[in-house]
């Protein structure tokens, strides 16, 4: 149950006043479970970010519980339009933490056209060329919200694919029957559809692609009669709900995206604490994990800051005071 609203509300203002943008204090009544015993961020005052979409905004709220029950008073900036305004703010110390993504950092933050294959290799590329501009990437999760393309079982099973190889050798035996669902952005991009046609030999009639937003994209794959395959992000909890297969990119095409956090270098020099409150939770996060909390918030309809909670007391990491 929530409370002290007034007071939140008056410290909100005054966090304002001294030049942050909006947030809202933490009012969440939590303790140490298995992480933050002896509350050493006791007396830190830290804000924690995310960028706007679900899965972010959970582990958005996940780094500000850990740090609350820790001790830390903590201002809750998630939810920010766009990456670039969350990485600039931890950059420029308007905000102290976020779960960042080493392919969107690699390649969208860095300028580096062609990803790293190794996921540990592209974490720590990231981790040491972005050190200049102050910030401390930890130890990354094995969550990898990364592109992928999908298919219901019942197709899977007609036509006996699991791979993308497969894939291109069924466009070869049979062209007509691959058709592909896909947004705009990733039909023209490197990186998305031209380039992984290039990479997997697969060169596709334009009448077997079909544009259109990423919503549709599921519904359309899942109805027997519609797109063979659709573009999905490998995390999306709407790939467990709807019971879809997703397709193992064997020939490795598309960037890894593990979610690691990413801490303003100061900040993390003041608490170097963080990095032991952090790693257990980091540890834990998978790709199917990340699909059935994404699910609660996309399909369920549930709050992210009530998802997180729920799952960080479920494993015991904190307690609800």
């Amino acid at each position: 149950m929530r409370t002290g609203l007034a007071s939140t509300a008056a410290l909100a203002l005054l966090l304002t006043g001294c030049g942050l943008k909006s947030g809202s204090p933490l009012v969440d009544n939590v303790e140490p479970g298995s992480i933050g015993k002896g509350q050493p961020l006791k007396g830190a005052s830290l804000t924690v970010t995310s960028k706007n979409f679900s899965e972010n905004i959970i582990l958005g709220q996940v780094i500000g519980l850990i740090f609350k029950a820790a001790g830390a008073e903590v201002l809750d900036r998630t939810n920010l339009p766009g990456s670039i305004s969350a990485r600039e703010a931890v950059a420029k110390g308007e905000a102290d933490a976020l779960y960042e993504y080493t392919g969107t950092a690699w390649i969208t933050y860095l300028g580096h056209a062609k990803p790293i294959v190794d996921p540990h290799d592209q974490w720590k590329a990231v981790r040491d060329e972005d050190r200049a501009n102050g910030i401390t990437w930890l130890p990354p999760s094995t969550l990898d919200n990364t592109y992928a393309l999908a298919l219901n079982k019942k197709n899977a099973a007609k036509y006996g694919l699991k791979n993308l190889s497969d894939v291109a050798a069924l466009a070869k035996k049979d062209p007509k029957a691959v058709t592909i669902c896909v947004e705009n952005e990733f039909a023209s991009r490197d990186d998305g559809l031209p380039g992984l046609q290039k990479k997997y030999g697969m060169n596709l009639p334009a009448s077997n692609i079909k544009k259109m937003d990423a919503g549709i994209i599921y519904t359309q794959v899942t109805k027997t009669g519609s797109c063979l395959l659709g573009e999905v992000y490998t995390t999306d909890g709407r790939i467990k709900a709807m019971n879809l297969d997703v397709l193992k990119d064997d020939k490795q095409f598309f960037p890894n995206y593990n979610a690691a956090p990413a801490i303003h270098t100061a900040t993390f020099e003041k608490y170097p604490e963080i990095a032991e409150l952090l790693a257990p939770v980091t540890k834990k996060l998978t790709t199917p994990l990340a699909q059935e909390l994404n699910s609660k918030v996309d399909v369920d309809g549930e709050d992210p800051h009530e998802v997180a909670k729920d799952w960080l007391v479920k494993e015991g990491f904190i307690k609800e005071g």
